[in-house]
């Protein structure tokens, strides 16, 4: 029991990590009743422009507020994100907050709350405290990339080798096709996703440039580029470097050269408060480091402080900040269609591009514009948007054409996620959407649609082999439930909600609790095998039995009694039990040394999933760490010697004269316990968790 319980650990540990816990629900929910399996499979990957919003172009919805095209008052905009900042900083556990929100070409608010750092204390300061933007770096990125295509130093279409050297080429790997620069933006490019001490780290020394860091962390080709989007860091890494070799020069200073400073972004950079290293970037400039907002972590006790999370050695893809002021501009630019201060940075391709959206999964699955993603919002609203987040911080950006608004926050903790993640839908909502509409109709509970929809899916956005894999195939999960009101109920790493079935749309769900895109199953022959999360950055797979953790623990349970019977057995067994062959002998040592190392494996794994609870950034800053290692290799060799068993079988079984061999009985548990440590040995090989070498 002890090696399930570790993994039960593990995956709340690693999940916290991530800071993507899901949120609670209160309902028990079905799969509809009433819907019909799509007529076929869901269409993978396509691009088509945007929908339009369905709320009314100049007459307020029931209920609301305000027009579409009224803008919002200022002072009740600051009363109103007042109140919700505060409240969100109190709750969550978040020390410094900066918000900006524009609309119609002004600034309607640029604001900052509370502390950015402790010792010595400073205020956060809209204007000077630059908060980490996490994967919302990425966005600078992909309109670089669509500047260099306006100005005819790249193409859209072409393989993106063209812009890379020999070294840092994608490689064929069995794959026909190509992966070109528009696979990229699409994040459709078919690779795996590779995080845990790879994108932060912890000592500056450690940090490798760019071009290194593509050399020596290369992802698999796990897919055909431009079937499905799965939201990969590496690609807007490899797109970042392919500019800085289109440019001649290292990413960030001809980011800063090209576009920020020309913007007027002088608190935005791409690079880090360190030490000068060689062969590095010059380090963020003292006086913008010193505005850099410290990153903190709740224990349940206080903020602890964390150190930096140096992620330059994926730059273009995680290591830019900025301020609530220099953000503003930002949106006001991409509202703009290119335009500010009268000043245009890009043209129509770019301003087109940027209403044209890469649908990952169907035509009602939220998809992506050139690093943005799409957003359903309150009152039947699109907009378009990314979140950013950090080890300890996270930060978020949505715009909403339409209204001509846009929302941008950050905080400095994992708890600012859900305010990040929630303020522009409540601003839309409070000020816009109006009094909603009933519920969705609840369908009927049957036993046919609790076997199509409901069951546990893996994520495809994902490691595909090695440790890692291990603890994706642990944490990146989702499970479908059904319950007898008509709902379905789905919990994953994107959180968690109750889903109702989407009028119109077979095989689709929208959420109970806020508007959103629609959630799409994959049915083909009756039965769900693929479930689109509705924010379009992965989707997950249906898993067989051996696949779940699940089935996993219940595996290794048994196992561990096997071990803890076989070493008690061999202290208590009777004497006259002990006559034996010289095979059996070599058997029953082998069988103890398996035990014996299946033991020392789960509690390897066990202090190492502790310690993931207790400091989920430990994961990424010195992963694998020596206790998961040690895990690993104890595993492996109990692997070899537990199937090393089954060729022994027949001697065991064949022993000696009467009296100088074992009994049956022995000879019946020996061979169980040979059954549970090999099927056991090969559950944990299909996980990848027998490759302590592949990390």
């Amino acid at each position: 029991m002890a090696f399930a319980a570790a993994g039960i650990v593990l995956a709340i540990g690693l999940t916290a990590a991530r800071a993507q816990e899901p949120a609670s629900s209160d309902f028990d929910v079905v799969a509809p009743a009433n819907e019909a399996p799509p007529p076929g499979p869901a269409p993978a990957y396509r691009r088509s422009p945007a929908r339009p919003p369905t709320a009314p172009a100049s007459v307020a919805a029931p209920g609301a507020r305000l027009a579409p095209g009224e803008p919002i008052p200022p002072a009740e905009l600051e009363a109103f994100v007042d109140g919700v900042v505060r409240e969100a900083m109190l709750q969550s556990h978040v020390p410094g907050v900066a918000v900006s929100v524009v609309q119609n070409g002004q600034v309607l608010l640029k604001k900052a709350y509370g502390v950015s750092a402790f010792a010595p204390r400073r205020q956060a300061d809209p204007d000077l405290t630059l908060f980490r933007l996490g994967a919302l770096s990425a966005s600078f990125t992909w309109l670089e990339v669509m500047r260099e295509v306006e100005r005819g130093h790249m193409r859209l279409d072409a393989p993106v080798n063209l812009y890379l050297p020999e070294k840092l080429q994608v490689r064929d790997q069995g794959y026909a096709e190509p992966v070109r620069l528009r696979d990229l933006i699409d994040h459709a490019s078919g690779f795996e996703e590779r995080a845990l001490g790879r994108l932060y780290e912890r000592n500056p020394e450690r940090v490798r440039p760019l071009d290194t860091y593509l050399r020596q962390e290369r992802p698999r080709r796990v897919q055909a580029p431009g079937q499905r989007a799965e939201y990969v860091d590496y690609e807007a890494a490899l797109a970042g470097e392919a500019v800085s070799q289109a440019a001649g020069q290292p990413f960030e200073g001809f980011v800063e050269a090209d576009l920020l400073r020309p913007l007027g972004l002088g608190h935005t950079s791409f690079r880090e408060p360190r030490p000068a290293l060689a062969g590095l970037p010059a380090p963020l400039d003292g006086g913008l480091a010193q505005g850099v907002a410290q990153e903190f972590h709740w224990t349940g006790l206080g903020l602890e402080p964390r150190p930096y999370a140096y992620a330059g050695q994926i730059a273009p893809a995680a290591a830019a900040s900025s301020t609530a002021a220099d953000m503003a501009r930002y949106m006001l630019l991409l509202l703009g269609g290119g335009t500010l201060d009268g000043h245009t940075f890009y043209g129509q391709q770019t301003a087109q591009a940027l209403r044209t959206v890469v649908l990952s999964a169907g035509p009602e699955t939220a998809g992506w514009t050139y690093g943005l993603k799409q957003q359903a919002l309150p009152g039947g609203f699109e907009g378009l948007g990314l979140d950013g987040p950090s080890l300890s911080s996270h930060a978020a950006m949505t715009l909403a054409p339409t209204l001509g608004l846009g929302v941008f926050s950050a905080g400095n903790s994992e708890g600012a996620e859900d305010m990040a993640h929630r303020l522009p839908a409540l601003i839309i909502e409070h000020f816009y959407a109006g009094a909603q509409g009933p519920p969705p109709a609840r369908a009927t509970d049957t036993a046919a649609q609790r076997q199509l929809y409901a069951g546990h899916y893996l994520s495809e956005r994902r490691r595909y082999g090695g440790l890692e894999k291990f603890v994706d195939l642990l944490t990146r999960t989702a499970t479908v439930g059904a319950g007898p009101d008509g709902l379905l109920v789905i919990r994953s790493s994107e959180g968690a909600g109750n889903w109702a079935p989407a009028a119109g749309h077979p095989g689709g769900f929208t959420p109970l609790s806020a508007d959103s895109a629609v959630s799409l199953f994959d049915v083909r022959d009756g039965r769900a095998v693929r479930w689109f999360a509705p924010s379009g950055e992965q989707s997950f797979v249906r898993a067989g039995w051996f696949m779940r953790p699940a089935g996993l623990g219940w595996t290794g349970a048994l196992a561990l009694v096997a071990s803890l019977a076989t070493l008690i057995g061999l202290a208590v067994r009777d004497r006259r039990d002990f006559r034996q062959t010289a095979m059996q002998r070599r058997a029953s040592a082998l069988q103890t040394t398996a035990s014996i190392l299946w033991l020392l494996a789960a509690c390897a794994f066990a202090v190492w999933g502790w310690g993931a609870v207790k400091n989920p950034a430990q994961s990424f800053f010195d992963w694998p760490g020596v206790f998961i290692l040690i895990a690993s290799a104890c595993a492996l060799v109990g692997a070899l010697a537990s199937l090393s068993q089954l060729l022994l079988l027949p001697a065991v079984w064949r022993g000696g004269r009467r009296l100088d061999s074992w009994t049956t009985g022995r000879k019946l548990s020996f061979t169980v316990t040979v059954g549970v440590f090999a099927g056991f040995s090969l559950l944990l090989a299909l996980w990848g968790a027998l490759e302590p070498w592949n990390n």
